[in-house]
């Protein structure tokens, strides 16, 4: 199989969302097109990303919703249950575990860590916050780590998530990690999304700032 890009995954990520949506209205089929509309993307970006892993829908018909969801699932991991420690029981730490699609979507946070003497032992949701020293005896059998500390703190935190076997990090420290090959880091930079949509904004301002100054066409 070919590589696959993240933006890609990121894709199919989406359409399973809509899909899993559509599905709760009692939809059988859709087209790629209205696939596409309901997604922001093209009919053809649609079959591509799917072209990587198969071939999928009939001509004509489009695609039987309840296939392409269980085969998007199944692409994505999404068959099992995957384990997830939490490392950070700090506001964005709370913001997690407050978060239900986690445990829709497969995802099941079993063990919280922090370093903060006042928070270690108090219940988070049924589970008890424990102290960051346990970390190597707790990770034993984990497949993600949530990382939520501060940057100055990541990447002594990660390498020993990574020394614990962990191979999976979701890192929301604003900084970049360094882990071995063999480990998939994926980081969440909300400071870096702001500035994305502030530039668009600034944008757009200037754009129509150059619409309405320019000159009226003469009518000679």
């Amino acid at each position: 199989m070919k590589k696959v890009s993240e933006s890609t995954v990121a894709r199919l990520s989406v359409y399973l969302r809509l899909l899993t949506e559509v599905s709760a209205t009692g939809v059988a089929t859709l087209a790629s097109e209205e696939l596409a509309r309901r997604c922001g993307t093209s009919a053809a970006q649609v079959r591509k990303d799917l072209s990587f892993f198969g071939t999928f829908g009939k001509r004509g018909l489009g695609y039987s919703v309840p296939e392409l969801t269980a085969a998007l699932r199944q692409i994505l991991g999404l068959e099992r249950r995957w384990r997830v420690a939490l490392i950070g029981a700090g506001k964005i730490g709370a913001a997690l575990m407050a978060y239900q699609d986690f445990r829709r979507q497969g995802f099941d946070i079993v063990a919280v860590f922090d370093t903060d003497e006042a928070k270690i032992g108090v219940d988070w949701n049924g589970l008890v916050v424990q102290a960051d020293a346990e970390l190597p005896r707790c990770l034993k059998g984990i497949d993600i780590a949530i990382v939520a500390v501060p940057g100055e703190a990541a990447q002594g935190v990660v390498d020993r998530v990574v020394a614990a076997g962990v191979r999976a990090i979701l890192n929301f420290a604003p900084i970049k990690l360094n882990v071995p090959e063999h480990v998939a880091v994926k980081t969440v930079n909300m400071a870096l999304e702001l500035e994305g949509l502030s530039y668009a904004l600034v944008n757009e301002a200037r754009r129509s700032r150059r619409v309405t100054s320019r000159p009226a066409a003469s009518r000679g």
